[in-house]
Formats: structure tokens, C-alpha cells, sequence
């Protein structure tokens, strides 16, 4: 497999990390339209963190190139597409940017060729709405001149233990024959192992599940966080009793943003409601989970009423606003979402995250995130995300006399915090 040369197109937190894997067994250029990314990773820096500076570097000095130059790509026949696949304002998927990366491999896919998607997708959309895009672009015909498959990604944002490499990769392709070609050069580089998907919708399918099934799981032990509240049960207490058994799944309460749970499931409903079949667990899941950034404002403004603590124009911190502990992706973090439920409140809020770029927080929100540690007196603290670097806060010194701390993560103690899901 010494002739395969390989063309990553998206470098994200998903095309990224692997781009520079393939890099480490064969010839490879990451594509990429943002200029800016581009000459920051040339320059051995990736602001997402999920490949550490001296790894990239490593790699660039060995070879890995990365560029916004459609002509550099023209020469490689391996095309790996792993762009964002999100939903718009209704929760339709938007495949906008499957289209423009399929459109890029059009342009430069030659005879013998193969063109790969990782990016997560409903059953049927690399055969049915990326390939004729391929085709129509490069004048090419399907599984004659050129070849498809489809692995998708299993990238966790700031998982420093399941790296690309040590998580299994499903794998699948147009043909027999190609779906063994795209598992080989896949399990070349992936030590963890790869299974052969029997066909590209069934990789497609099995993609889509995996993040549809934690959310409903997650839907499930935040409505049991309502229910417990009602009847004055901790919620964590419960788990930790039940988590005793066995076969007891351990997951629990919070929010569920980011790139993948919080947007995956709305791609397999809408799938369904198009074949006939309306989804209620499914679509009853993402209505619970969208729901809880309003439910956890509600709460601190009960226990703020409760404790006498005057609404209007009081002083609250949010701690954390990135989607995930330790990362700095803030898409689809429903961190806002408390955020806008308070604000209805008039308060006053101040967001403090370590991790997040405020610019890019201001550019996607329109809201001012600091990275630096407060110095002001708050009368509520909202601890919004697990990041390790707020176990070395004294949170009580961030505090005036009279206060309320709310602790969206189980990050504290019961008995330190007001209240908790």
C-alpha cells in the first residue's frame, strides 16, 4: 500500500487528529478552506488541543503538509471528508458542508480512486446525496471510475486516553472488494482494531445509534433529577445506591451539547419521519435534554427566592461554558442556554472559562466570556462545567455572605453545594 496517498479534507477535532495518523504510515495533506487554521497548524499549533504541539510538529518535519490549496490535493487518490455535519435553527440537518467537501473531491478524484466520509450522517447520505455530487463535478461514474466508503468517526474532544488510534473504527465500502482495501489501510494505522460494516448504510446507521443511545439514556436519569427533586431525593445518592448492581448503566444527569449527542438524534428522526415512522423516544429524549439549561435557571432562581436573596440585578458566575470538561469546543454547548434563562431574570452575569476562546464565544453567541478568575463578590455561583482547574478554586471566596451555589456537574460534595441535579 506504499502508492496510497492520502487527502484529509476538514482538519477539525475530527480530521485533524487523523490526518496526522495517516501521516505517521503514509504520504498525507489535510485540506483545508479556512486559511487561518491552516497557517496555524503549519506553524505546529492546533487551538483545538486534541494533537499536542510537539506531535504535530513531529509530523510536519516528517512530511504532513497541510493546505488551503485545492492543486496540492489533485495527486492523491485516498480522500477522507471530515467536515461538520450540524443541524440549522429547526433541527433539520444541514448537509451544506458535506456538499462544498464533495464538491472539493469532484474537482480533483481521478480513475482508481476513493473517496471516504466520516462525518456523521443519517442511513443513505454518502450514496444518495455525496457520491452524485462527486459524479456531477468530476464527470466520473460511481463504482466504475471511482470508489466510496464510509467510517465513521469516533473522536472524543478532549479524551486524552481514547486517541484515534485506540478507539475501534468501523469500516465499510462500495464494493466487496474496496470495503477490504478501506478496512486495510484503516487498520494499518488504528491499533485498537477495525470491523468490516457488510455495506455503507449499515457503518451509517451504526454511527448514528451510538450517540442516540446515549442521549436518551442521559434523557432518562435527568428526568429522574426532576422527579427526585420533587420528592426532596438526591438524585446522586440514588445512583450511587442503584449503581451497586451489576448490569446498572452509569450514567448521569446534566447537559447534553456539543457536536454529536446533542445533534446526532435529530439526524436518524428526521430519517425515520422521512420512511413513514415517527420516533417518540428519540425526539422525546432531545426535547428532555434541550430542555435542562432552562430547568437548571429555574432552580437557582426558586433557591435564590428561598433563600431571600434579592433577583433583580444580582451578581451570578458561571463557571464553565465550553460543552465538555477540559476542551475548548464551544458548538452547541447549552451552557447559553441557562445563560438566556437568566438573563430574562435581568441579571447580572459573568461567565469565567478557562478553556473557551472569547472571541469565538462572542463571534457565535454575541456574549462576553472571561478567562481569567473574577475578583468581584457574587450572591450565586453556577458550576456549569467539570473543568479540572476549578478543583484549586475556593469557590466561597467568589462569594458575598448571603449566596447560592448550584452544581449542574456533582462536581462538589452535596452538603457544599444549594442544589444540584
Amino acid at each position: 500500500m506504499q502508492d496510497v496517498k492520502i487527502c484529509v479534507i476538514g482538519l477539525g477535532y475530527v480530521g485533524l487528529p487523523l490526518a496526522r495518523l495517516f501521516s505517521t504510515r503514509y504520504k498525507t495533506i489535510g485540506f483545508d478552506m479556512n486559511q487561518k487554521r491552516v497557517d496555524a497548524l503549519m506553524a505546529g499549533r492546533d487551538d483545538t488541543l486534541e494533537v499536542s504541539d510537539e506531535l504535530l510538529q513531529s509530523a510536519i518535519s516528517n512530511g504532513f503538509v497541510c493546505t488551503s490549496d485545492i492543486e496540492k490535493i489533485r495527486d492523491c487518490n485516498f480522500y477522507v471528508v471530515a467536515v461538520p455535519t450540524p443541524v440549522d435553527k429547526n433541527n433539520n440537518p444541514d448537509l451544506t458542508p458535506l456538499y462544498g467537501a464533495s464538491t472539493t473531491v469532484g474537482k480533483v478524484i481521478a480513475r482508481g480512486d476513493i473517496v471516504v466520509y466520516e462525518s456523521t450522517v443519517y442511513p443513505g447520505v454518502t450514496e444518495d446525496e455525496c457520491i452524485p455530487v462527486v459524479e456531477k463535478v468530476s464527470g466520473l461514474k460511481f463504482n466504475e471510475d471511482f470508489f466510496a466508503g464510509y467510517s465513521p468517526e469516533r473522536i472524543n474532544p478532549g479524551d486524552k486516553l481514547h486517541t484515534v488510534e485506540k478507539i475501534k473504527k468501523v469500516t465499510s465500502g462500495s464494493t466487496p472488494e474496496i470495503g477490504k482495501k478501506i478496512n486495510e489501510i484503516y487498520a494499518s494505522v488504528i491499533v485498537a482494531g477495525t470491523h468490516l460494516a457488510p455495506t455503507i448504510k449499515v457503518a451509517e446507521a451504526a454511527k448514528v445509534i451510538e450517540n442516540s443511545q446515549r442521549d436518551i439514556n442521559i434523557a432518562f436519569v435527568n428526568e429522574l433529577s426532576k422527579i427526585f427533586n420533587k420528592l426532596g431525593i438526591d438524585t446522586q445518592d440514588v445512583l450511587e445506591a442503584a449503581s451497586t448492581k451489576w448490569n446498572f448503566l452509569p450514567f448521569k444527569p446534566g447537559l447534553v451539547g456539543g457536536h454529536c449527542i446533542g445533534v446526532d438524534p435529530y439526524y436518524l428522526a428526521q430519517c425515520a419521519q422521512r420512511h413513514g415512522y415517527n420516533p417518540e423516544i428519540i425526539l422525546a429524549g432531545r426535547r428532555m435534554n434541550d430542555g435542562m439549561g432552562e430547568h437548571v435557571a429555574n432552580e437557582v432562581i426558586k433557591l435564590m427566592l428561598k433563600k431571600g436573596i434579592q433577583v433583580l440585578g444580582s451578581k451570578v458566575l458561571i463557571m464553565g461554558f465550553t460543552f465538555k470538561e477540559n476542551c475548548p469546543d464551544v458548538r452547541n454547548t447549552k451552557v447559553i442556554d441557562i445563560y438566556k434563562a437568566l438573563k430574562e431574570y435581568n441579571l447580572d452575569i459573568t461567565i469565567y472559562d478557562p478553556w473557551a476562546n472569547p472571541e469565538i464565544v462572542r463571534h457565535e453567541y454575541g456574549i462576553e466570556v472571561m478567562n481569567g478568575l473574577p475578583v468581584e463578590k457574587f450572591d450565586t455561583v453556577i458550576l456549569a462545567v467539570a473543568h479540572d482547574q476549578f478543583r484549586c478554586i475556593n469557590i466561597y471566596s467568589l462569594l458575598n455572605n448571603e449566596y447560592i451555589i448550584f452544581d449542574v456537574k456533582g462536581f462538589l460534595g452535596r452538603e457544599s453545594v444549594d442544589g444540584r441535579l
